[in-house]
């Protein structure tokens, strides 16, 4: 072997270099998985792999190159600009026009690149010059424009279980062409398991870890590996990959969780922990705006607005002065009356949303702008709330097949037991009134 293959990490040599090796995404990739199907077919379009790290994007869309008569430009969004984007785009125009050959463009992280940045692959796109595969960790709804994302498909990529992480060291284990089985290293398959479960679905810290137990291990001049030599492993894989030395997640779920038991010191604390660590306080800006509402919500509808100011005044002045505002509407949310009532009523209509019948709207809840529309019978049978008492009517404003769902159950507690009132007065009201 000789130093430069040395040099390569267990996780590069360990790359799958054909679908059946790649663990963990059967649906997309089984034989009758779509993309395997479009793959093998050599029928691609431009699309997105969304997925957690270490789940093989970046590897399956090398594979796909491999397998399609394309030619294969890689880069980054994190180094890559609109100079870059355009002396490819170019490149690849000449390799189409010119050799009738495509260009799989593979842009690893691409929710990085601004709105600017994405609208240069548009036309490239469009008209088939480029098949542009993007690799994100970000919801593409969010972290990709409109006009680019409805050019794409968006394949998801699920975290690896355990046993698929377990199954990927294994292999590295005994192969002796890529891997460590030149060493006959003894670890048993707990063992191989506290390491994947370490690993937290990403298959490249798995390996890594692997890789550092190997090295322990062959400095101890061993070939059995203790729960000494597993924990020392993970230990500094963790110190390796993770600036704060705890589980990124981790954290944030930490600090999520003591907020909703009201625990303000414990909140405070994990706050801490992440911005004494160089956390992104925008990132947990924003996971504190979604607890103000999934948490809080209208038991105190003033918990969002404190949240998004202390999110804007972060924006505005920056760290370090911005950590007193974050610990400030850490300390209010804590505090605050608790809550999950709209967070509950919406799963359960987004439910509906997407698993019943999408019926039309009803036609007295439509406008009838035209003669032609209220002949139809458009907007009759409309009763405006404000001329009755309280604003409110018995009108059904749901489709018939839903017309006795309820979404919303407000709590008593905070500013949503007055609206459990009006909701009952409302109730009697329309009642009394049919």
């Amino acid at each position: 072997m000789n130093t430069k293959s040395l040099q390569i990490p267990l996780a590069e040599k360990m790359r799958p270099q054909t679908l059946n090796e790649l663990v963990g995404q059967e649906a997309l990739l089984s034989p009758n998985g779509l993309l395997r199907q479009m793959i093998e077919a050599d029928e691609l379009r431009s699309f997105i792999l969304w997925g957690p790290p270490g789940v093989g994007k970046t590897t399956l869309a090398r594979m796909i190159t491999s397998q399609t008569k394309s030619k294969w430009i890689s880069f980054s969004a994190v180094t890559s600009g609109i100079k870059e984007i355009k002396g490819v785009m170019a490149e690849a125009d000449a390799h189409f026009n010119f050799g009738g050959q495509r260009t799989v463009l593979f842009v690893d992280e691409i929710h990085r690149f601004n709105k600017a940045q994405q609208d240069a692959f548009l036309p490239y796109v469009e008209s088939g010059t480029i098949l542009l595969i993007g690799a994100t960790t970000e919801n593409p709804s969010f972290e990709l424009n409109s006009a680019l994302l409805s050019r794409l498909k968006v394949f998801v990529l699920k975290e690896l279980s355990i046993d698929d992480v377990t199954s990927i060291l294994k292999r590295a284990l005994t192969d002796e062409e890529r891997g460590l089985g030149k060493l006959k290293l003894s670890i048993d398959d707990d063992q191989l398991r506290l390491l994947a479960t370490y690993s937290t679905g990403d298959a490249r810290t798995a390996l890594n870890s692997l890789e550092l137990l190997g090295g322990i291990m062959k400095r101890k001049g061993i070939t059995l590996a203790s729960e000494d030599d597993i924990r020392n492993a993970v230990q500094q894989t963790i110190l390796k990959y993770d600036k704060t030395g705890e589980n990124h997640y981790n954290l944030i779920s930490a600090l999520h969780k003591s907020l909703r038991n009201s625990d303000a010191d414990a909140s405070l604390y994990w706050l801490a922990r992440m911005l004494e660590a160089g956390e992104d306080p925008l990132y947990i800006a924003r996971r504190l705006v979604r607890f103000a509402s999934e948490d809080i919500g209208l038991a105190h509808p003033q918990a969002l607005e404190q949240t998004v100011a202390a999110m804007n005044a972060v924006n505005l002045i920056g760290m370090p002065e911005g950590k007193l505002a974050l610990a400030q509407v850490t300390v209010l949310l804590a505090y605050c009356p608790k809550s999950n009532a709209v967070y509950s009523a919406y799963n359960a209509a987004a439910h509906d949303a997407l698993n019943t019948l999408q019926q039309p709207v009803p036609f007295h809840l439509r406008n009838a702008p035209t003669d032609l529309m209220k002949e139809i019978g458009y907007a009759k049978g409309y009763k405006y709330a404000h001329d009755y008492v309280g604003a409110t009517t018995d009108m059904q404003c749901l489709p018939d097949d839903l017309k006795n769902a309820k979404y919303f159950e407000p709590t008593d507690r905070g500013f949503e037991g007055k609206i459990k009132n009006q909701k009952e007065e409302n109730r009697l009201r329309n009642k009394k009134e049919n």
